[in-house]
């Protein structure tokens, strides 16, 4: 088999995988062809690809040769049109979400895999992107709150008198949320909680974070984890309750999001009115539509003195570890289909490839996306 690592688009730094990783693939006897400078904003040059086995050539040669095609980002424009039927394409391409997408890759036969639907199971934990980005997000998120917001985070107490910790309000206690609860904790805010999951409370709790408990949340087992749509009675009563700590909250951090669902809006503009001038709002949803009425994607807004910060992709801030966290997940994922001496072996009688396969033979093969889609 030859893989074909692919350079990203755009703003991502990241690179599917660095050298130190490219070196196992080379290992298990699978020829990689890097595209040149694919890794050089992770700071990994071509030599340091070429010094573990791998060969660095053009994009075309990438395209034309590779058996497997990967990298982080879908598709740049373009680039479906140069993938052929007999390849695999694999990166995260939200497939719930890009679902025109998903039916170009049907119609034109593409084997694909989404490496953001990898099962969400315990055998799957060390293939779980979503789960590693989500924890680079988390961290910086803070960081970055920590840098805007005009008081310190900490209690001080000085010659010029007591400073008063932060308050930080987060939504959504997912990877990204528990990781901001660490971070903030660490450096000394005072943090409050709020998730429809009830089974997260104990975690929230041992970080030292306060858990906002709302009776009548609805929960479904069957959801992999994540949180769901709720009731109209409960979502009111939890937007009086979040609207009330948001007025009083220095930092809001919103992690809440749906898969295949616009991110559900709990930060309504009124809530942003009634919030102290100097305050941050970091909008992790907002890819999807963000959490805050007013946030827009990749950009920063100022109201009344409030500064919200819509950013789908920290990870990108932290490029060396997130991508060797990436890299990881990726190789526990191709293992399973890595057969004898290199050969690419789609096993689908294994769950996980199963259910990070999206497309095959023009065929649907995520159950999941496969119900959205037939039901639009």
């Amino acid at each position: 088999m030859i893989l074909g690592l692919l350079k990203e688009y755009g703003t991502e730094t990241r690179v599917a995988l660095l050298p130190e990783t490219v070196k196992s693939f080379t290992d298990l006897k699978v020829e990689v062809l890097v595209e040149k400078g694919a890794g050089e904003q992770a700071f990994a040059t071509d030599a340091d690809y070429e010094a573990v086995g791998a060969k660095a050539v053009s994009r075309a040669d990438v395209f034309g040769k590779a058996d497997v095609l990967l990298q982080i980002q879908p598709p740049a424009e373009g680039d479906v049109d140069k993938i052929k039927d007999s390849q695999v394409w694999i990166s995260a391409f939200n497939p719930l979400w890009e679902t025109e997408l998903v039916k170009t890759f049907l119609d034109k036969g593409i084997t694909t895999f989404s490496l953001d639907m990898i099962p969400r199971t315990t055998r799957a934990q060390a293939m779980d992107i979503l789960s590693s980005m989500a924890t680079v997000s988390g961290y910086q998120a803070v960081l970055e709150a920590a840098t805007h917001l005009p008081t310190f985070f900490p209690m001080f107490m000085t010659a010029a008198g007591t400073i008063r910790p932060a308050n930080m309000l987060i939504l959504g206690a997912g990877v990204a949320g528990l990781q901001a609860i660490a971070t903030s904790r660490k450096l000394g805010a005072q943090v409050q909680v709020f998730d429809v999951r009830s089974a997260v409370k104990e975690e929230v709790m041992s970080l030292g974070g306060k858990f906002v408990e709302l009776e009548g949340a609805t929960e479904d087992k069957a959801a992999g984890g994540y949180a769901v749509e709720q009731t109209e009675e409960f979502k009111k009563k939890q937007q009086q309750a979040i609207n009330d700590h948001a007025a009083k909250a220095n930092v809001v951090i919103c992690t809440a999001q749906i898969p295949g669902r616009k991110a559900p809006l709990l930060i309504p503009k009124e809530a942003v009115d009634n919030m102290k001038a100097g305050s941050v709002i970091i909008d992790l949803a907002a890819s999807t539509g963000g959490n805050c009425e007013l946030t827009k994607d990749n950009e920063t807004v100022v109201h009344n003195g409030v500064t919200i910060i819509g950013q789908s992709n920290y990870p990108a801030k932290k490029p060396i570890d997130a991508s060797r966290m990436l890299g990881k997940n990726v190789l526990n994922f191709m293992k399973l289909i890595i057969g004898e001496e290199g050969a690419l072996n789609l096993n689908f009688e294994d769950d996980i490839v199963k259910g990070t396969c999206i497309t095959h033979a023009k065929e649907f093969y995520n159950e999941r996306v496969k119900s959205l889609i037939e039901t639009k």
